[in-house]
């Protein structure tokens, strides 16, 4: 009976290091075709998404439009403890601007960052607010998307407002959620940036 050859080591590692490149290579690929399948998708329903926030917190708006002399200052502005990710105008069935929404983001949240939407008209008073996405403590900072805590954000007077844990007594308080003070103060932050930035470019046109 004849002697069976050995492979030489250096060639099983080759062998081996070839075999895990490809199969590298196929799953890489693999990942790269499902990423861009569902992108799309992705993107479309977090638009939709957004577009909804939008209507609900200013219902009513016919449409929502980016003004680009606005889109543009948001590229250079930084914010301690907030960002504002986008400014539109709110339209009514003419196409008069009857006041704007917002997309801002609060970083100082307990548990990291709270994306949410606001409405607000050309004298300054809120239209609404409403949480897209947060990771605040369940049953504690995680009430701040329901629906009794963001209703009392309509009708609250700009350019500044504030959080009371003892009773809202003007026309610019929201009571705060009750055990979760830091997220309160960090929605307050951002959306007293929000409100800053418009007074600061001229979009309240209707204050007294």
């Amino acid at each position: 009976m004849g002697e069976q050859k050995k492979m030489p080591k250096g060639s099983t590692i080759i062998k081996d290091a070839v075999a895990l490149f490809v199969i590298t290579l196929i799953a890489g690929l693999l990942l790269g075709l499902v990423n861009q399948i569902t992108k799309e998708p992705i993107a479309a329903s977090e638009l939709a998404a957004k577009n909804a926030a939008y209507q609900k917190v200013f219902s009513e708006g016919k449409a929502f439009e980016e003004e680009e002399a606005l889109t543009k200052k948001l590229e250079t502005l930084n914010i301690s403890g907030a960002e504002i990710a986008e400014v539109l105008a709110a339209k009514d069935g003419d196409g008069n601007t009857i006041g704007y929404v917002m997309s801002l983001i609060a970083k100082e949240g307990y548990g990291g960052d709270i994306s949410f939407a606001i409405g607000v008209k050309l004298d300054g008073v809120m239209t609404g607010l409403s949480v897209l996405s947060h990771s605040e403590t369940a049953g504690l900072g995680a009430n701040c998307t329901k629906e009794e805590f963001q209703a009392q954000f309509v009708g609250l007077a700009g350019p500044k407002i504030q959080y009371s844990k003892t009773g809202k007594s003007s026309e610019n308080e929201f009571d705060a959620i009750s055990g979760a003070t830091i997220t309160s103060k960090a929605l307050t932050g951002a959306v007293n940036a929000g409100l800053s930035f418009l007074e600061e470019n001229g979009c309240f046109t209707e204050l007294s």
